[in-house]
């Protein structure tokens, strides 16, 4: 992690008392004004509901500029990394620090794949859930329990230990997400193939049975590639300062990335590209498209058209771009390059970087806009759509943590708040009330 490096001093009076402020020079991007002091000096704290303006760490993992749709791992653009290089090369990028030589690739890649088994006895713990629970649910519930089965990389004060759970937990994600949907539909779990890199073998965990052979499509393949690297990481997002949160009060890391599972598992967060795609099926056909663009504009109608604009992006999601691409991709292959749903979704983006009322507002088509489509022709359920989202993020969530952990500066998680209820009062005996 980088020093922070003071640019100056940012006044700030309240009740007649001025006080100095540091601020500190970003990289790239906005500097930031240190508030730490500010209660100790003013007694005030600062309101800021979302921390839409707060940077509550900081951090030399991944930037976003929203106002112009750009996003870096490492300083390395996305659409570079999604086009020329791979889902673990990004892993190993953003867990440290730099891209691979040839040899260190090698190395992790094989340190991987020899970490993607589960224990046995974790098959009798999916078994404990019902037939028709959210693969989320069991993500949930078996991510946390890693942690009972693996008491040798708990120990957060050990680097090693941290170490090993980290490439555990990028091992093992693709299992046990590969298993929450086989066992949701009723197959044998397949367990993992270490002749198959790390996407193709998530999908053959999928979709291959025991009395077939399959093999895996190379154009499917680097699809579901694309995607894990898409999603790996994306700043200070909810489930990301989950995971933080959690880590700060010392939990271990099975807990923490539990926890940014937990949260992912929102419709806000996670579930967007499930709901967009839900969305594209509710609209069916392209002459259907007016009727739903004048809900989306009435203020009056709950209708909102999933997939458009950004809690951070203000222009052109870049992830949008690539996922653009793959979808044709995939859809040619599978035969339905003229879906109904693909012609919904061409038509919406045209109408959203044209239509002024979109332009205005910067409800440009984001990266969840194309991915469901893309899972979709896959033949993945909706309800895997973010199960897959969370084993992509977990390397992100990692990172993070791994980062957050060697920071000095680093406390125990406490935000504070404006209290709006009631003044002190007496207790009153319930035969007085």
């Amino acid at each position: 992690m980088s020093e922070q490096k003071q640019q100056g001093t940012a006044t700030l009076t309240v009740d007649g008392k001025s006080v100095e402020l540091p601020v500190y020079a970003a990289s790239v991007g906005p500097s930031v004004i240190d508030v730490r002091k500010l209660y100790a000096e003013t007694g005030h704290f600062t309101f800021d509901p979302g921390f839409t303006s707060t940077a509550a760490c900081d951090s030399d993992i991944t930037y976003i500029d929203g106002g112009k749709g750009e996003l870096l791992h490492r300083g390395y653009p996305i659409d570079q990394l999604a086009e020329k290089s791979h889902f673990l090369e990004v892993c190993y990028l953003l867990l440290y620090g730099e891209l691979p030589s040839k040899a260190q690739l090698t190395t992790f890649e094989k340190n991987v794949t020899e970490h993607t088994m589960l224990h046995e006895q974790m098959t009798n713990f999916y078994r404990g859930f019902r037939r028709d629970a959210h693969p989320m649910a069991i993500m949930v519930g078996v991510v946390g329990a890693l942690s009972a089965f693996y008491h040798d990389s708990t120990d957060i004060t050990d680097p090693m230990q941290r170490e090993i759970a980290s490439i555990r937990m990028i091992a093992k994600m693709p299992t046990i997400a590969a298993w929450a949907y086989k066992y949701s539909v009723g197959q044998p779990f397949v367990y993992p193939r270490n002749d198959l890199d790390y996407a193709a073998n998530f999908m053959h965990m999928c979709f291959s049975v025991p009395c077939a052979e399959y093999n895996v499509d190379p154009v499917m393949a680097q699809a579901m590639d694309r995607i894990m690297t898409l999603h790996a990481d994306h700043e200070q997002n909810a489930s990301t300062s989950t995971v933080r949160l959690a880590g700060s009060s010392d939990a271990n890391p099975f807990a923490c990335i539990a926890a940014g599972v937990a949260c992912l598992w929102g419709p806000a967060h996670g579930g967007a590209n499930e709901a967009c795609l839900n969305m594209l099926r509710e609209i069916g056909t392209v002459d259907r498209i007016p009727e739903f663009i004048a809900r989306a504009k009435d203020k009056d109608d709950p209708f909102r058209l999933m997939g458009f604009g950004h809690r951070v992006y203000k222009n052109y999601d870049p992830r949008a771009k690539v996922m653009e691409q793959t979808a044709k991709e995939v859809l040619e292959l599978v035969g339905t390059e003229d879906s109904p749903i693909l012609q919904v979704a061409q038509e919406l983006e045209k109408i959203a970087l044209e239509d002024e009322y979109f332009v205005k507002r910067s409800l440009y088509p984001n990266v969840d806009f194309y991915s469901g489509i893309v899972l979709n022709a896959m033949g993945f359920p909706t309800s895997m759509f973010t199960a897959i989202f969370a084993l992509s993020r977990t390397v992100g969530w990692i990172a993070q943590w791994k980062e957050m952990i060697g920071d000095p500066d680093q406390r125990i998680g406490r935000p504070r708040q404006l209290y709006t209820g009631a003044t002190a009062r007496d207790y009153v005996p319930v035969d007085d009330r």
